[in-house]
């Protein structure tokens, strides 16, 4: 007797929920950041903070998984990603200190199509034509929000630039590892390379937080793991074309977010060029989908 193992589009509804809530996390995350920089915590400490208590999270989480979430044949590869992430971390709460919440996450959003760039040579994967042209405009749109040349353009908009390069390298290690690797196992690799290489590098940095900072360093680490949790849990509950689109909506909680703590509210040119990104990412992903299912349909 043959077992049907269960669809990722069983419950495309929670999928997308689940995406929502997560870049929720991440937005909220990277409020709490900016209220620490403001108070000048260093940032050292910051992103040890939000590694630690991802790192108690997760354990939290899995307390029956432990002995074996470190296991698997990929230890290099893991390590190399976990360490992406960080890089992408600092850069992202540098960023963070300098920018509005907003412009920041906009930024970040031509991720999706550096990714599609970089897996032409990285996983000799075939790019066609209509999404080359989708990957340049998508560039367009990022540089109608950063504007170089403009007054308004700084030198801090090319740290959300640096997040997504990091974050690029890391999806396509992750696409190498993904068909033999337990997602858990990954989260909880990306948690404790931050925290071990952070917990060696902020002694050097301490600075005893308030009772208030403390909530703010617990807040951002658990929001940064409940996210990358609520991400594994949407992608396994649907289809990544259909659930991916909803990440943009962290543009939203920036600018909620923004607004309500910091006064921050985005130019109509931040908007614009994001608009243009996502729409650039939402057509990537619709030519996937597309490509997907002829292949399907030839397979069959």
């Amino acid at each position: 007797m043959t077992v049907k193992k269960s669809r990722p589009t069983d419950a495309p509804i929670r999928g997308v929920l689940m995406m929502c809530f997560a870049v929720a996390c991440f937005a909220a995350m990277n409020t709490f950041v900016k209220e620490l920089r403001i108070a000048e915590l260093p940032l050292a400490e910051i992103i040890w903070g939000r590694y630690f208590f991802h790192t108690i999270i997760v354990l939290c989480l899995f307390p029956k998984r432990i002995p074996t979430l470190l296991s698997g044949s990929d230890k290099g590869l893991q390590i190399a990603r976990s360490i992406l992430v960080l890089l992408a971390t600092a850069c992202m709460f540098t960023a963070v200190g300098f920018m509005p919440l907003a412009d920041a996450v906009a930024i970040t959003f031509i991720a999706p199509l550096l990714i599609t760039a970089l897996s032409v040579p990285f996983l000799g994967e075939r790019v066609g034509v209509r999404r080359w042209i989708a990957v340049f405009v998508g560039f367009l749109g990022m540089l109608v929000i950063i504007r170089p040349g403009s007054g308004i353009f700084q030198l801090a908009a090319f740290l959300p630039i640096a997040v997504t390069v990091f974050y690029a390298v890391y999806q396509i290690i992750t696409r190498l590892i993904s068909h033999r690797t337990d997602p858990i196992n990954s989260v909880f690799y990306t948690a404790i390379v931050g925290g071990v290489v952070m917990s060696a590098i902020v002694p050097f940095f301490w600075q005893t937080p308030t009772l208030q900072e403390w909530g703010m360093l617990a807040g951002a680490g658990l929001l940064g793991g409940l996210g990358h949790w609520a991400i594994i849990l949407a992608y396994q509950r649907a289809e990544a074309p259909l659930v991916a689109p909803f990440a943009y909506t962290e543009l939203v909680w920036a600018t909620i977010l923004g607004l309500t703590f910091f006064g921050d509210f985005p130019d109509l040119w931040t908007f614009i060029g994001a608009a243009i990104i996502a729409a650039s990412g939402i057509y990537i992903l619709h030519r996937e989908r597309v490509r997907r299912s002829a292949r399907e349909l030839v397979e069959s």
